[in-house]
């Protein structure tokens, strides 16, 4: 069974994110093991410089790294590809059939990702040209992990 991580910066501080967050979990328990994982956002002054934001993108993206491990990394960022949810689908089969056994997909903090995750992720996606909260996104995406796997199977929930 496939393997899915989701590797976030920064904690859900809302209840109805975790409730939401929660739901897909329980449905993607089904289609894979799914496991989400919390990583300490780094604290930045109020008006931090570039030298203190990159610092801390460094040391996050460390954390990154290294709760991905081994798996297929797909970083969520401004410069990805958008993706239908079909496609979406498509990724997660293609990378399964190629032997994969985990994929990560990584969440940033509100400064982004460092270089060093996105130059080691092996897809990159941009889920809207809009922004979102980053926790808000997590359920986001959960969701679109869901109906990928939802798409897969056949099942009805993708219309």
């Amino acid at each position: 069974m496939l393997t899915v991580n989701v590797i976030c910066v920064g904690k859900l501080k809302e209840k109805w994110l975790r409730e939401g967050c929660a739901e897909y979990i329980k449905r993607l328990g089904g289609y894979c093991r799914i496991n989400v994982v919390e990583l300490d956002e780094k604290k930045l002054p109020d008006n931090p410089s570039q030298a203190q934001i990159d610092a801390a993108l460094d040391a996050e993206g460390t954390a990154i790294l290294s709760a991905a491990d081994n798996s297929y990394i797909i970083a969520m960022c401004i410069e990805g590809s958008k993706v239908t949810s079909p496609g979406l689908s498509q990724k997660i089969n293609s990378v399964a059939l190629n032997g994969t056994s985990s994929i990560s997909f990584v969440i940033g903090s509100s400064f982004g990702l460092a270089n060093k995750v996105k130059a080691a992720a092996k897809f990159k996606i941009s889920m809207s040209d809009m922004t979102f909260p980053h926790q808000l996104a997590r359920v986001l995406l959960l969701e679109q992990i869901y109906r990928a796997f939802q798409i897969s199977s056949g099942g009805k929930y993708h219309k």
